[in-house]
């Protein structure tokens, strides 16, 4: 075979029609154009809104969360004009809008109503911000910080430091607690036992002391001291405190609960032990009648 006819042959393989899109027939050639463009632009897209957020947003000093919603939304933008960008470059005349959502009602007939849902969701979430990245979240009994909020999921860093891949439809749909949501402040509660015999106008001023005496302790909302019930074996105190940060609450409530037990020794505020009292009876009496062998007589 001449190299011409391969060529030939080559060409008229690459000319077979894989199917009609709006009227247009799609062959193998312009696919693979297709393919080759859409995926390029898409590494484009990708560069610039990293550009974006690293480069020029911050000289804007905005918030990271605003900085975060803006680079991923010029992302999403540039994904959809280069998506209607490359069918036009092979042919089909489609507006971009509903060439996306005609697909996505393809998808959600071939069975992917979850990645649908999970895309809507995360729309929702850059736009709504109910949770925004460098929130602390719980969901699902996980607590992390938000990281990432993708175009399907969402990256949470979990207090071990492990990144947990969220689906974005758990954050619409389900419950989410979020402790930096509109203001960072939250409450530390500190609950600790006194015995019965301490003095209690120095347990409240201990108490009172370790709350002031921590510089990351807000001065408003102001701490506050009560003896919430007489238990078993002492009284039931509670300090509460207000702090900055959700991020540090488990370091400042361990440096409180520290300050708490040095000042109480320091002050011979004794903080009991669980009392467990034990009754031990003593055996009853076993008649002599009753005992074995001593049935019969003399």
């Amino acid at each position: 075979m001449e190299v011409s006819e391969i060529l030939d042959t080559l060409k008229s393989l690459l000319q077979v029609k894989l199917f009609t899109l709006n009227q247009t027939p799609v062959t193998i050639v312009s696919f693979v154009i297709f393919l080759c463009l859409f995926i390029f632009l898409l590494f484009i897209s990708g560069y610039l809104s990293r550009a974006l957020r690293n480069k020029v947003l911050p000289r804007f000093h905005l918030d990271e969360s605003i900085s975060y919603n803006i680079s991923r939304i010029f992302y999403y933008t540039l994904i959809i004009l280069g998506a209607v960008f490359s069918f036009q470059f092979v042919g089909v005349d489609f507006s971009g809008l509903i060439v996306v959502f005609g697909f996505l009602s393809v998808g959600i007939g071939f069975g992917l109503q979850n990645i649908t849902s999970n895309f809507i969701s995360g729309l929702i979430l850059l736009f709504e911000r109910p949770i925004k990245v460098g929130d602390r979240v719980t969901i699902g009994g996980t607590e992390g910080d938000v990281v990432e909020i993708k175009m399907r999921s969402t990256v949470i860093r979990s207090l071990e430091d492990i990144s947990i891949i969220v689906p974005n439809s758990e954050f619409v749909s389900a419950q989410v607690v979020n402790w930096s949501h509109g203001d960072k402040k939250v409450r530390i509660n500190v609950e600790v036992g006194v015995s019965y015999q301490s003095d209690l106008d120095t347990v409240l001023r201990c108490l009172r002391e370790v709350a002031e005496e921590n510089k990351e302790v807000l001065s408003s909302p102001a701490p506050f001291v009560r003896l919430m019930e007489f238990g078993d074996s002492s009284w039931n105190m509670f300090l509460g405190v207000w702090i900055a940060d959700p991020k540090d609450y488990y370091r400042i409530r361990s440096d409180l609960n520290c300050a708490v037990v040095r000042k109480f020794r320091a002050n011979n505020v004794e903080i009991p032990f669980p009392q467990r009292d034990l009754h031990i009876r003593s055996p009853l009496p076993v008649p002599l009648e009753s005992q074995p062998g001593s049935g019969g007589r003399d």
